[in-house]
């Protein structure tokens, strides 16, 4: 009787484990497994929130299919303690394990709010926009000039939510004292810039930022990044441009920056200079001698004078015969690159032609009937103001 006892003991035991083994794969397979999103979605992880709350949520918005699964498996891989706080887009078909490395990993936000300033050469703009995860692109809601328009309300309120985003966009073309005096502006930085970088140092990009983040530590990211891009673009440079050291070429890409905006046209420009340098010939270009007015400090705001084309500045390429001593504005890398790497053309000659664009020339008959064409439509412009 003992031993059949025992005998039932021991199958009952051995089924119980096959059970329990066949549960555990069963979870961990339906743990691992694509989740039944069809569609993104923004998940936000309050501060001081827990796993139950956020597998609530997720249930609830159809991104897993049990939460007391995806709690388990939170436990399970020591996670659930690891939780952070922030607001996450969670992809179509994200599996729980993945979801829960989406929201204890850290780092930035991956989706919301977030309140952008824009620091462009003419002027300064804030915006507030909001991912759509749908196509993950981002929507504007407000956009304003904190120098001539009113504050908007929602950009009050959504800066003073904790969870909000804040980033930086600076304009290629930018100069360094530019970059500083809207820095300085910016109430959610704090800390002293006691002297402004050298002109070219910066690499105007998009900078994530927290509210409290000292500007100098933003300064020392925009260096770091233009340090590796020039040194990228003088590795990459053609053998034959003539410019002997990786400080020519950021002041060479610094002309490129300022004569045009046109992604196109960067080579061309590019070429028009390297040919000028290859042939002794004055570069002649019109921002060099903004420069030596303004020094990087402000927008000129006029068209430039006669007697300022000839003045003797370091600057003013119709002066000096060759390239200026120091960059004219902060380069990025396209400019960077095409000034090492020109296209291969004669062209010595250009000048607007109406478009936003460049009329590119050989000889200076060729540039003078396109400056011709380029007054006519100044002056048509002028007559419709």
């Amino acid at each position: 009787m003992w031993r059949h006892i025992a005998s039932n003991g021991v199958t009952f035991l051995i089924v119980a484990l096959f059970m329990l083994g066949g549960i555990i794969l069963w979870g961990k397979q339906s743990y691992q497994a694509a989740g039944p999103l069809s569609e993104a979605i923004c998940v936000q992880v309050d501060r001081g929130s827990n796993m139950r709350r956020v597998s609530k949520n997720l249930e609830e918005q159809g991104a897993v299919s049990s939460g007391t699964l995806f709690r388990v498996g939170a436990d399970y891989s020591d996670k659930s303690s690891q939780l952070k706080a922030g607001s996450y887009l969670v992809e179509p078909g994200a599996s729980m394990q993945e979801i829960v490395d989406v929201v204890t990993r850290g780092g930035a936000s991956t989706c919301g709010t977030e309140i952008v300033y824009r620091i462009g050469v003419n002027r300064l703009s804030i915006q507030v926009r909001e991912l759509d995860p749908s196509d993950n692109r981002y929507v504007e809601k407000v956009q304003f000039n904190p120098a001539v328009d009113e504050i908007p309300t929602l950009y009050t309120e959504t800066k003073a939510d904790s969870d909000i985003r804040f980033r930086i966009a600076f304009a290629e073309g930018v100069t360094s004292w530019q970059v500083v005096d809207s820095l300085k502006g910016m109430d959610v930085l704090k800390g002293e810039v006691p002297e402004v970088p050298s002109e070219g140092a910066l690499a105007p990009d998009s900078y994530e930022v927290k509210p409290g983040d000292n500007r100098l530590a933003v300064l020392t990211r925009m260096e770091q990044a233009q340090k590796k891009r020039i040194a990228d673009a003088w590795a990459a440079r053609q053998d034959d441009v003539p410019l002997k050291n990786p400080e020519e070429l950021l002041v060479l890409a610094s002309i490129i920056e300022k004569e045009t905006g046109v992604a196109r046209e960067r080579g061309q420009v590019a070429s028009v200079f390297v040919n000028r340098l290859n042939q002794g010939m004055k570069l002649q270009t019109d921002p060099t001698v903004i420069y030596g007015i303004t020094k990087g400090e402000g927008v000129l705001g006029r068209g430039l004078r006669r007697s300022e084309l000839r003045a003797e500045t370091p600057w003013n390429t119709y002066v000096i015969p060759a390239l200026p001593p120091t960059p004219i504005a902060n380069p990025g890398l396209a400019s960077l690159m095409a000034a090492g790497n020109p296209e291969n053309t004669d062209y010595i000659f250009f000048v607007a032609d109406g478009t936003g664009g460049h009329a590119f020339a050989v000889t200076l008959d060729e540039h003078n009937r396109n400056v011709a064409k380029w007054r006519v439509i100044e002056a048509e412009r002028a007559a419709d103001n």
